[in-house]
């Protein structure tokens, strides 16, 4: 179907209305919020001793989640594409159960895992590891939330290339482990960076499953998310919070334009 000159325009107007609307008009919002006092303050509400503790918190679950991600995605991605067992297809669907799955529910069920009277809060007890309102249990959440990305990024990439070069390598005498560093890894290399790039975001604003397995204490088991919140709703700091915010949102941000520039080698011949 051609769409006349006038109902291109009209399509164009009304998309960028409903981008303004949803999307624009907030962020401008936050942004005003957050430095409507001048850059001085905005500063010293993200450079005080919860803001920075809240940021190195994020930022070491980050540091935790991705090489597990990356590790298990990839094996997930290679048993899924290369593999022939029963249960496959039952994989396949597990690996998908966090898109559908709140996050809430995620926090739930592992607080009936590892909580006190849980399924393994005998183990806790023995162990005297903290799982349930410390950083266990928020590295658990963010694993959970975060586990397709990887997988579901690097799996089309190994159908594409299939396994010609690999089974040419094996011929030649190469080991599994020597083809997958000198033939596989490198074919996938830019889906694998893609699906850490969505990792990081995802655990960055990691919020509802977090926030069920976590204390919310400041300096202790607050991530920036639940600073936003804490700042928000309990303290009734709203420049506090928006300037969290912003500060998030700034992080999200260069984590998206990364992820164009990804995307744009990656489609590059």
């Amino acid at each position: 179907m051609i769409l006349s000159k006038n109902a291109r325009y009209l399509l164009r107007f009304v998309s960028l209305a409903y981008l303004a609307l949803l999307l624009l008009i907030p962020i401008g919002m936050i942004l005003y919020r957050s430095f409507e006092n001048g850059f001085i303050a905005f500063w010293e509400a993200i450079s005080t001793p919860a803001a920075i503790s809240a940021l190195n918190l994020s930022l070491l679950i980050v540091a935790i989640v991705v090489p597990i991600n990356v590790i298990f995605g990839i094996v997930t991605a290679l048993a899924l594409v290369r593999g022939r067992f029963p249960g496959r297809r039952l994989l396949e669907a597990v690996v998908d159960i966090p898109f559908a799955v709140s996050p809430v529910v995620v926090g739930v069920a592992l607080i009936t895992l590892w909580g006190v009277g849980g399924w393994f809060g005998s183990l806790v007890e023995l162990t005297g590891v903290r799982v349930i309102f410390g950083l266990p249990g928020m590295v658990l959440a963010t694993i959970f939330v975060t586990l397709p990305f990887v997988v579901r990024e690097v799996e089309p990439v190994l159908r594409e290339i299939g396994e010609e070069q690999e089974q040419a390598a094996a011929t030649l005498g190469a080991s599994k482990w020597q083809t997958f560093l000198l033939i596989t890894l490198p074919a996938i290399r830019w889906g694998l960076t893609y699906g850490v790039v969505l990792t990081v975001a995802r655990a960055l604003g990691e919020f509802g499953a977090v926030l069920m397995v976590s204390s919310g204490f400041a300096g202790v088991s607050q991530t920036l998310t639940l600073l936003v919140h804490a700042r928000y709703i309990d303290d009734h700091n709203t420049f506090g919070a928006y300037s969290a915010a912003t500060l998030l949102m700034g992080i999200a941000i260069l984590t998206l334009l990364l992820m164009t520039l990804l995307d744009r080698k990656r489609s590059t011949p």
